[in-house]
């Protein structure tokens, strides 16, 4: 009788073990933790349009039996900007196109007895543009046609105007700034041959081009 006393308070002792561990509350594994995801990098696909302006310096050549020298030009210029970007992996391919109103201008004594001065009013380019996408970021090189008018005079002589095409090659980086918005500051050296002046001088121009400009792309 004694032993089957002894195993049922044994019994009722386990069942108030059990009873209080199930009464623990049990611990919680911590939740996985969030998966992280980059924005998406930034796509240089699309036509834009936009604005440019800067300034630009060079040199004007002139070469007549009685009007010869050579002077520095130097002036501003502002315009507007219509393109298209074909981005492939990280390589962006492009075209672009501006015309700008332009004051460059210089002038100086040549031939020792008369003042020669070279003027171009305004300029434009059709360009071809190679970059690398650095996600918002793309440095990029350029080259292709350049157009603009060319005014030359030779004091007491006369002077002459022409619309001449030469060359232009150059350079720079472009910046996603916000939303559609894109932001650029490139160099440009352009090269636009020889003109033919007032009896039969012939007068040269080329420039070097520092300019900013503001994009919208669609």
């Amino acid at each position: 009788m004694k032993n089957i006393l002894l195993a049922t308070v044994g019994v009722l002792a386990l069942g108030v073990t059990a009873a209080s561990a199930a009464d623990i509350p049990r611990r919680q594994a911590p939740p996985p933790a969030a998966v992280y995801t980059p924005p998406p990098l930034y796509n240089w696909s699309g036509i834009y349009v936009g604005i440019n302006g800067g300034g630009g310096w060079g040199t004007s050549d002139y070469s007549a039996p009685f009007a010869s020298g050579s002077f520095d030009t130097s002036g501003g210029l502002v315009g507007g900007t219509l393109g298209y970007n074909w981005q492939m992996g990280q390589v962006v391919v492009g075209l672009e196109g501006d015309l700008d109103w332009s004051n460059m201008r210089g002038s100086s004594v040549c031939g020792g007895i008369t003042t020669c001065e070279t003027r171009n009013d305004w300029l434009g380019t059709v360009r071809g543009r190679l970059g690398y996408a650095m996600d918002r970021f793309m440095p990029y090189v350029t080259g292709g046609l350049a157009v603009g008018n060319v005014k030359t005079s030779v004091a007491g002589f006369g002077d002459s105007s022409e619309t001449r095409t030469g060359w232009t090659l150059g350079g720079g980086i472009e910046a996603a700034i916000a939303g559609p918005w894109t932001a650029k500051v490139e160099y440009l050296y352009v090269d636009l041959g020889n003109t033919g002046s007032v009896f039969g001088s012939d007068a040269s121009y080329k420039t070097n081009i520092i300019r900013a400009g503001l994009n919208y792309r669609f």
